[in-house]
């Protein structure tokens, strides 16, 4: 942006951020023949809503952009859909922690819902339908939600990423209100950042993923979308004004490579992937020298990685209040499972208990509802499902390492 352009747009009116009783703030950024109006919402407050239908009905723009992705767009409009979820091809793909991530997020949003009494997402829905409404296009400009969790994972230290799980899975059952300095933080911030507030005021690489590429993400998605769109109004969270606005003022050579790069998911380690396998090779070794000892050695070995392996992941399944079946399955499957790193315990568990308790209509039409609290989670057989999936998978996990130290222990204890 040229300085002349730069002095323009600091000047513009439109730019001046709003008093607490006159809507919210708001940036007019200018790039060559295109304008972009961003519009910083509250995702507390109804006024919010209101003040987006408002700027959408005068008829000045082109194009309306929102800070949804298409996942969190089809919760919003097409929530029938949730009702057609093909549980086992959650379960077969190995997405059924994205997937219990995404209900604990919406529960949070929930929550707020309820507490303050507006609609959650209220303001993202009044730009779509009164986007649909005046026939004006609607561009989905955040990144998808799951690669951002994904992102988020894999960019933090290894050593934070149990006590953030636990933190977020801990604060979003809670049936505690959400505190006046939350509130505060969300007029002014972002969804996903303060559901993660504790961790990502800490942690700069959370930070990073969760609000600046973010930032990066939509201002690459405006500069690469429609030429022909003059004027378009940004609906996002206020959080997001600041960094949006530079980095569209800044502008980038090649936007469209830019969210291909953000739209990749950081590899983990290499080494990382090598550890089931190696584990897998230094049980069998164990058990071959133990039978090479003494038959009565080698077989117990046997013994108490299945007991060991086969309790503590009939455990978490019992903890996640599996079907009595789910419960045998899993003692019988996570120690045969856990010498196989293609297939976890979890998958064959949470089958079962597909197949033993088939969830309802009902399930499906109450879920967001049911996951804001903790009674529910276990309440509705989808939620339980998921449950089911992770309390049989961390019990497998554990029993593999406990187990594989109790044979290093008799072999050379």
């Amino acid at each position: 942006m040229s300085d002349e352009r730069q002095r323009q747009a600091d000047t513009d009116p439109s730019n001046a951020p709003r008093p607490a009783d006159g809507g919210g703030p708001r940036r007019l950024v200018k790039r060559g023949a295109r304008e972009y109006l961003l519009l910083g919402t509250a995702h507390v407050s109804r006024a919010s809503a209101d003040e987006v239908r408002a700027e959408i009905e005068t008829g000045d723009y082109d194009e309306i952009a929102i800070e949804l992705c298409d996942a969190r767009h089809a919760t919003l409009t097409r929530q029938a859909e949730v009702a057609e979820m093909d549980l086992f091809a959650v379960i077969r793909k190995g997405q059924a922690g994205m997937v219990a991530a995404s209900l604990a997020l919406g529960a949070y949003q929930q929550r707020l819902a309820d507490q303050f009494g507006i609609e959650p997402g209220a303001e993202m829905r009044a730009a779509i339908n009164a986007a649909e409404a005046g026939n004006t296009p609607l561009s989905l400009v955040d990144r998808n939600i799951g690669i951002t969790l994904k992102r988020v994972y894999r960019n933090i230290p290894w050593w934070q990423r149990a006590t953030v799980l636990t933190g977020l899975a801990t604060s979003l059952v809670s049936s505690d209100k959400i505190s006046e300095d939350d509130i505060e933080k969300l007029k002014e911030g972002d969804m996903l950042e303060s559901t993660f507030n504790e961790f990502a005021a800490e942690s700069s690489a959370m930070h990073a993923a969760l609000i600046d590429e973010r930032d990066q993400y939509m201002a690459a998605k405006l500069l690469a979308g429609r030429a022909d769109a003059g004027r378009t109004l940004v609906v996002i969270g206020a959080g997001h004004l600041k960094g949006l606005a530079g980095y569209l003022e800044a502008g980038m050579d090649d936007p469209a490579a830019r969210v291909s790069t953000l739209d990749t998911v950081p590899p983990g380690a290499r080494w990382v992937r090598w550890i089931p396998w190696i584990v897998v090779a230094l049980v069998f070794a164990g058990f071959a020298l133990g039978f090479s000892k003494s038959a009565g050695l080698g077989q117990q070995l046997v013994i108490e990685w299945v007991v060991i392996n086969g309790a503590l992941s009939a455990l978490g399944t019992a903890v996640a209040l599996g079907h009595p079946l789910s419960i045998v399955t899993a003692f019988i499957a996570a120690p045969i499972t856990s010498l196989n790193p293609t297939i976890g315990a979890g998958m064959v568990v949470a089958a079962a208990e597909v197949w033993l308790r088939k969830p309802r209509v009902g399930d499906f039409s109450t879920l967001k509802a049911d996951v804001t609290s903790l009674r529910g989670w276990w309440r509705n057989r989808v939620s339980r499902t998921l449950l089911v999936f992770l309390g049989a998978t961390l019990g497998s996990a554990a029993g593999t390492y406990i187990a594989g130290f109790r044979i290093v222990g008799q072999l050379f204890g």
